[in-house]
């Protein structure tokens, strides 16, 4: 089975995250990345995550077995919502292939598949150890690359996601939480007798606004600046009362070397500064929502030279950047696993109305995988 061939098969199954409304989840792709494997006689595991849902893991043995190399790409995806193609009728037209997932990441997972299958075929060893490791759960809370990291060791990893088939290196972190502004509720006939907490947000709004501004002047060679957004505002149950709770959710993304503690601490302080200035304000930062730390790989380290080394050979571009979003490449970093990032396709056409993957990128990637691991010594 092709490349394209394997990769219309993933895009034709319906793997949206079961996290969101209409999704099944994904134990039709990990059966058929089971089978895929099992029928090319390669070892295979499976790595149960929640009811229904598990990674599937595939084992090449290499030359030096006390040494292992991953290559992780997740199975589910977005919501088909809002799109304006069928999501799971792979169609191909002038060298792309469109459908929910092509790009991300099925695209850089199809490619990682026959890979590692053709150097089984080819009866090629592998200087290491080689897991193909397909997880669940990327694009809502990480439980997937979460549970392969439990006593996980390996020595490098190749993360599949659209990087248009650039080596990147660093990635920004994702924070993720809520503000409380409480107040009085009151008869808005009588607003004097309550406190009004919508009121007290929008003081605060103004004051983050200011502050994320100032972020721009921070910069980080391959990511540019940290950025906040205040994505979510609720509050009020009427209009004739007086609102007496207001709520906003942050998305703040961090640069390496940013600590999460460090970065709830400024939020605070602009919180503090309001309520002394305004006594009857009152806010409560909740317990993050979300955390997703930055990722800054050694550009020496052995995947990253081997990465750059091979992408020389196929006579690409080989400068390292850097990508604004997040992925499963920093929880296996932080598990101690140096990782690169690098697939098929561009972030601009991930989670698209008109989502699409060119193909010519797709063999590209097959290509760089399986030679990744044969360099990777």
């Amino acid at each position: 089975m092709s490349v394209a061939e394997t990769l219309s098969e993933l895009v034709r199954i319906n793997s949206v995250n079961s996290f969101y409304r209409e999704g099944p989840g994904e134990a039709a792709v990990a059966e058929f990345i089971l089978s895929f494997f099992q029928s090319r006689g390669i070892e295979t595991r499976t790595q149960s995550v929640l009811p229904g849902r598990t990674n599937v893991i595939a084992r090449l043995p290499g030359k030096d077995p006390s040494r292992r190399v991953l290559l992780e790409a997740h199975m589910d995806t977005v919501s088909v919502e809002g799109m304006s193609i069928p999501p799971f009728v792979p169609t191909i037209e002038d060298g792309k292939l469109f459908g929910r997932g092509a790009c991300d990441t099925k695209g850089g997972l199809a490619a990682m598949m026959v890979a590692v299958a053709d150097l089984k075929q080819s009866g090629q060893k592998p200087p290491c150890e080689v897991w193909m490791c397909a997880v669940v759960d990327e694009e809502f809370s990480f439980l997937g690359v979460q549970k392969l990291c439990e006593g996980l060791h390996a020595d490098a990893a190749l993360v599949a996601e659209p990087t248009e088939m650039r080596a990147a290196i660093a990635s920004k972190g994702v924070l993720r939480w809520r503000i409380v502004a409480h107040g009085k509720a009151a008869h808005s006939s009588k607003a004097h007798l309550g406190v009004n907490a919508i009121h007290h947000m929008a003081r605060l709004v103004l004051a983050l606004e200011r502050y994320h501004d100032s972020l721009l002047a921070m910069e980080h060679p391959m990511l540019g600046p940290p950025t906040g957004n205040v994505g979510i505002i609720q509050g009020g149950v009427q209009v004739n009362f007086v609102p007496d709770r207001c709520l906003i959710e942050i998305d703040r993304r961090m640069l390496p070397g940013e600590s999460v503690e460090n970065v709830l601490l400024k939020y605070q302080s602009i919180i503090d500064s309001i309520q002394h200035a305004e006594p009857q304000a009152r806010f409560e930062m909740e317990k993050p929502m979300l955390i997703d730390h930055a990722m800054a790989t050694d550009p020496i380290a052995s995947v990253a030279t081997c990465a750059q080394k091979t992408l020389k050979q196929l006579g690409r571009e080989a400068h390292f950047c850097g990508v604004p979003f997040g992925s499963d490449a920093s929880k296996l970093s932080r598990q101690g696993v140096p990782s690169v990032i690098i697939g098929p396709g561009s972030i601009d056409q991930a989670h698209a109305a008109i989502e699409y993957v060119e193909l010519d990128q797709v063999e590209l990637a097959f290509e760089f995988y399986r030679r990744f691991l044969l360099n990777f010594e």
